[in-house]
């Protein structure tokens, strides 16, 4: 038997139940009074109908609203209503602030009503004195539950281009007229900027100059996951990798980007030796900036150490986002290359398809958990195992698909091969199954429009398209 005891005036009560909700009230956080702003009895900040905090009875240029403050003579329950009201009027005078403007006054209302399902298709309201049963008001409250969530759903802007791009350059609109008409970036595949956009960049630079130091044996003229270098009988493989966080959780960040690194050795066939990091820190105060660090570099090592790739050195700065890469070095013998695709060769997928997809979705809060943490756990995994067996195998070509899409790095391998074809059965490509139902949503990534451009290398495209959202996850 489950038993609640209770202290209370010096007495104690036992209670039996089966189960129990405990309700509390909002407490204020410590860090509140260590502010030096004025703060109520029970520690919440002290506002202006302005919503400005005070400090010693005198405005400020610091706002508050909803649980973490009071508004002077208005004391409220700690209610999410008053909060969400209260942020429209904060909202205008941050605004007013930066601009100059009047201020607008805002007194929190005296009422709210309250919903609370009963588990059973029943709902509970009240409202002041007033109280109210029934099925009805379950509806009314789903009615408000679903319309809400929708504005963090299907409410929010499009990751679609829906205004044309060229038309606002070729118009020679402003910067800011063109950033309101290019579409939101997801940053789901790496936040890479498009194949054929960096294809031109490179190609306008000069041919790289020859040096009596090494050798350049793969580079600029014919691009690879890695650069090769030959110092004396030495080669090593230099490559780079760098992007935004698109989680929350800066250990898991660190592994995904470390691994992400790693591959491109692993895919070129050469053992990491050492790496130097890229670390952007957001903007913060000293502790939370040395905490997101930690942390961050944190995942990064363990997939540094079990991949035996030492961390030598890096660089850290202060940026609007989380944001990290590498610089490897390994060591190779033979090199795998975007080539050399002989006919009657098998293609081998080391893992299954759509992280683009699922980080675009879960931006857009369609992805459910058991997606994003089924892609996680293919990105913290490593690829050296899989190399190392295609290698023991005798396997002549690999590449690493990551932005550009299966079918991007495929034509790739194609080109790098004298033209050679190869035969895709969409049947035995390996895919997340939140991807599959994502794509066949309409989801796809902020670069999907860019790498859908390699359909010209699709003999069947047509076809293609008949197979649905299989075949987007392709691109």
């Amino acid at each position: 038997e489950k038993v609640l005891t209770c202290r209370h005036e010096g007495r104690t009560v036992s209670i039996p139940f089966d189960e129990c909700a405990w309700c509390t009230q909002a407490a204020a956080p410590e860090f509140l009074s260590r502010s030096g702003l004025d703060c109520d009895e029970r520690g919440f900040l002290r506002t202006n109908l302005k919503l400005q905090c005070l400090q010693n009875d005198i405005p400020q240029r610091v706002y508050a609203a909803g649980d973490c403050s009071t508004v002077d003579g208005h004391p409220r329950p700690k209610a999410g209503v008053f909060a969400v009201m209260a942020g429209m009027a904060l909202y205008q005078n941050l605004v007013a602030d930066l601009r100059g403007e009047e201020f607008v006054e805002h007194v929190p209302q005296t009422r709210l009503l309250a919903l609370v399902g009963l588990g059973d298709g029943t709902c509970v309201a009240s409202r002041g004195d007033l109280a109210l049963e029934g099925e009805w008001l379950y509806r009314l409250k789903d009615w408000i539950d679903r319309k809400w969530m929708w504005q963090y759903t299907g409410g929010l802007p499009s990751l679609d281009e829906e205004e044309d791009v060229e038309d606002a350059i070729a118009s020679r609109a402003n910067a800011l007229d063109v950033l309101r008409k290019t579409p939101m970036r997801c940053g789901g595949c790496g936040a890479k900027v498009g194949s054929n956009t960096l294809t031109r960049a490179l190609s306008s630079l000069p041919d790289v100059p020859s040096s009596d130091r090494c050798v350049v044996e793969v580079g600029l003229d014919a691009p690879d996951d890695g650069a090769v270098v030959a110092y004396d009988d030495t080669r090593l493989v230099h490559t780079v990798d760098f992007f935004r966080s698109f989680i929350g959780d800066a250990y898991v960040f660190g592994q995904v980007a470390a691994n992400h690194a790693l591959s491109d050795c692993d895919a070129m066939g050469a053992k990491p030796a050492s790496a130097l990091a890229l670390c952007v820190v957001p903007y913060g105060g000293e502790r939370q900036t040395e905490d997101s660090l930690r942390q961050m570099m944190a995942g990064a090592r363990k997939a540094l150490d079990e991949a035996g790739c030492s961390l030598v050195g890096g660089h850290t700065c202060e940026g609007s986002e989380l944001a990290l890469g590498f610089a490897i070095n390994g060591s190779i013998d033979e090199v795998l290359a975007k080539g050399n695709l002989q006919q009657g060769d098998a293609l081998i997928l080391t893992k299954p398809l759509g992280t683009g997809v699922v980080f675009a979705g879960d931006m857009r809060a369609l992805a459910d958990a058991s997606d994003v943490a089924e892609a996680l756990q293919g990105m913290c995994r490593s690829n050296a195992h899989a190399a190392a067996t295609l290698r023991r195998f005798g396997c002549l070509a690999c590449t690493d698909v990551t932005g550009f899409g299966l079918i991007g790095h495929l034509a790739e391998l194609c080109r790098g091969s004298n033209g050679a074809r190869v035969r895709i059965d969409l049947n035995d490509v390996p895919m997340l199954q939140g991807a599959r139902r994502l794509a066949s949503m309409g989801v796809v990534s902020s670069l999907h429009p860019e790498n859908l451009r390699a359909r010209r290398a699709v003999a069947n495209h047509s076809e293609g398209i008949e197979a649905g959202a299989a075949y987007e996850l392709l691109y």
